[in-house]
């Protein structure tokens, strides 16, 4: 799993020597786990697995004692790796002469919505390095969702967010509009299965098709 790591370890706590048993110490995680919505895997007296949907994340836990006072807890709040190096404008154009399409992984949105998070602008620049530096390219920019939320709703979110990334290309970075044709296709495009985070992050995504 990818995501935020945290590390606890609790040892040499004397005064709880010989007070308190394994299981005491496991039931005590698990009914606190349960108490908040969370869900208990393999539970046995020395070690625990946990799993909690909180706020649009999955956290994992794993929690390990011995003898009751020596107890190492582990949890993982999972996250996909923000992609950190944007593909730039020869990328872009190999992909599109060698495939007739890319995918773009650096243009952001936040949960459920379709406005371009400041954060999209690197992807963004070299979309429209590409576009400028080429005048006589035509491109569809194709909105792609994951498979969470209906179909329906997947394709008005899709296409809202196709619209936004030609907005923004047009407005701010001065593409001729004549370039770009706005699609949403939602979730019927993916490139990766929609069983995991990782699959997921894949599928959400913006790609530039040639027309």
């Amino acid at each position: 799993m990818e995501g935020k790591y945290y590390f606890i370890q609790y040892y040499n706590q004397k005064e709880y020597e010989g007070k308190r048993s394994d299981l005491q110490v496991s039931r005590n995680y698990q009914n606190a786990m349960k108490k908040i919505g969370g869900s208990v895997y393999s539970p046995r007296e020395d070690y625990t697995y946990m799993k909690l949907l909180k706020d649009g994340k999955e956290i994992w836990a794993y929690v390990q004692h011995y003898r009751g006072d020596n107890i190492r807890v582990e949890i993982i709040e999972q996250e996909a790796m923000k992609q950190e190096v944007t593909a730039d404008a020869k990328f872009m154009a190999d992909g599109i002469s060698s495939t007739g399409h890319v995918a773009i992984y650096g243009i952001y949105f936040d949960f459920n919505k379709s406005d371009v998070k400041p954060e999209s602008d690197p992807a963004l620049s070299e979309i429209a390095k590409l576009l400028t530096g080429t005048p006589n390219l035509k491109v569809f920019i194709v909105g792609h969702t994951d498979n969470v939320g209906g179909v329906d709703f997947n394709m008005k979110l899709s296409q809202a967010r196709a619209d936004a990334v030609v907005k923004a290309l047009t407005t701010k970075y001065k593409v001729n509009p004549q370039q770009m044709k706005a699609y949403g296709v939602g979730q019927l495009a993916p490139v990766a299965p929609n069983k995991t985070e990782e699959g997921r992050a894949k599928n959400r995504r913006v790609e530039l098709v040639e027309q």
